[in-house]
Order: structure tokens, then C-alpha cells, then sequence
């Protein structure tokens, strides 16, 4: 067990303040990650302050995560330490379901299990990644091969970016010769048009969407932030007052976390 620093809602009226708690040594099968960067989802913001009547308290929400690598288990084979790694909105699967078998983990029918807020179906809650570490299977960890240089605008594609991607390449989407018609009754039944849903995407999915993002020097436009600001943040997403994705740059984390 590891004592870790994060930042963490107690319950859904009151802020996020430090909070330490324990992570998992690594398993054979796990890779320990430092975290460096961790994206600000609007999703963390629902679950912080129980907007979707789930949250297990505390919660320490985040699954944008940059990190590196500092320890791996016996049997991981595809990270050492000092690669970099990323972390998105899963850390689990059943791993024995079709969905799961065909790389569609989001879609688990026994309920992937969230980077933070636990498992979709209810169980042990699980801490994400405003927290200076992470402990995750192997097959839940992501290969970061875009430029060291700016690792923090790579962040929200581990969420932001497969939702946009996913979809884009389950409909095999290209350039659209008009505008989309809005969607009306009308404009849906005469040419036999539908709308659809997507849910993040798999691990594998994923990866791809990061190495062609990496591979076209694809990064998402940011604003970096320390975690100390995190409640400000917040408020800021609720006015709509936000140019850019916010990033927390963890370092102010361990910072704090050094002084204590």
C-alpha cells in the first residue's frame, strides 16, 4: 500500500480539499503511474456534486490522466519505467462478455469499471486522477507517444478526444456535402435517417485515436491550472467561462503534498 495525496469532494455541497488515502502496491499484472497531468471533465463535475445521484463519497474524480511509469508488475510486458502512459475513463472490465471480447469494454454487460466513482453496476469505489499516483491493470494503460514537450494538451484526449473520435470512426464519418438537416420528425422518417448514441470507446479504440493523434501532432487547446484551483475551475465551467479544456498541473499537488 501507498499513501497518496489527491484533492477529493466529501460530499456534494462543500469543495474539494487534500485528502490522503492508500493505493494498491502494484500486482503482477499492474502498472504504477506518477501522474503529471490530469484533464478537468465536465463529467467530474456532475459526479463531485452527486448530479447524477451516484456518487460514492469521497470521491476524487479526473480520468484524463498523463503520467509515467515508475513500477510494473512481473508480468507486464508492453511498459518499463519511465515510459509514459496514459489513463482514460476505465480501469476494469469483466474481460469475459461479447463487448469485452470484441474491445468494446465501455459497453461491459457486467459494468466497466470507472477510473473514479467505482463500477458501473455498484461496488468498491475507485479514485481517479486528481491524486499524485495510480495503480492499473496492464490492459487498461495507454502508450503516450506524442512529444514530451507538451504532455499536458494531450490529457483530455483520454476522454474529450475518444468521445469525439469514437463515433467519428464507428460511422466511418467524412467530409458532410451540406449541412446536416436538424432533427425532425420529418427529416428522420423520409430517407430512413436515425440518431444514435456513443459511449466513450474501447482501450484499443483509444489507442488508436492516441497514435493518430500523435502521428499528426494532434493536441487539445488547454488551460493549465493548478489543483489548488480547482474549485474556481468549477465555477467557472457552470458560468460557461471556459476558453479551453482545463488541465491540472499535478506538480502543484506534490508540492503541497511535500509541505505537509
Amino acid at each position: 500500500m501507498a499513501k497518496t495525496y489527491s484533492y477529493a469532494a466529501q460530499n456534494a455541497k462543500d469543495s474539494l480539499k487534500p485528502f490522503t488515502f492508500e493505493r494498491r502496491a502494484p500486482g503482477a499484472d499492474d502498472v504504477q503511474i506518477d501522474i503529471l497531468y490530469c484533464g478537468v471533465c465536465h463529467s467530474d463535475l456532475h459526479t463531485a456534486r452527486n448530479e447524477w445521484n451516484n456518487t460514492l463519497y469521497p470521491s476524487v474524480p479526473g480520468h484524463e490522466i498523463v503520467g509515467r511509469v515508475t513500477a510494473v508488475g512481473t508480468n507486464v510486458s508492453t511498459f518499463k519505467v519511465g515510459d509514459l502512459a496514459g489513463v482514460g475513463c476505465m480501469v476494469d472490465s469483466c474481460q469475459h462478455c461479447a463487448s469485452c471480447a470484441e474491445g468494446e469494454e465501455q459497453y461491459c454487460e457486467n459494468g466497466f469499471t470507472g477510473t473514479y466513482n467505482g463500477p458501473v453496476f455498484g461496488g468498491e469505489n475507485t479514485f481517479g486522477g486528481y491524486s499524485d499516483s495510480i495503480v492499473v491493470k496492464e490492459k487498461f494503460v495507454l502508450r503516450i507517444s506524442h512529444d514530451d514537450s507538451n504532455l499536458a494538451a494531450v490529457a483530455p484526449l483520454l476522454c474529450s478526444g475518444i468521445t469525439t473520435y469514437s463515433p467519428l470512426h464507428h460511422w466511418k464519418v467524412g467530409p458532410p456535402d451540406s449541412p446536416h438537416p436538424s432533427p425532425t420528425v420529418f427529416n428522420l422518417i423520409f430517407k430512413r435517417r436515425s440518431l444514435a448514441g456513443s459511449l466513450i470507446g474501447g482501450i484499443q479504440e483509444t489507442q488508436d485515436m492516441l497514435d493518430f493523434c500523435a502521428r499528426h501532432g494532434i493536441v487539445s487547446d488547454i488551460e493549465m491550472i493548478d489543483i489548488q484551483g480547482i474549485n474556481e475551475a468549477y465555477e467557472r465551467m457552470l458560468k460557461g467561462d471556459v476558453k479551453y479544456r482545463f488541465v491540472i498541473d499535478m506538480d502543484s499537488l506534490k508540492k503541497e503534498s511535500h509541505a505537509v
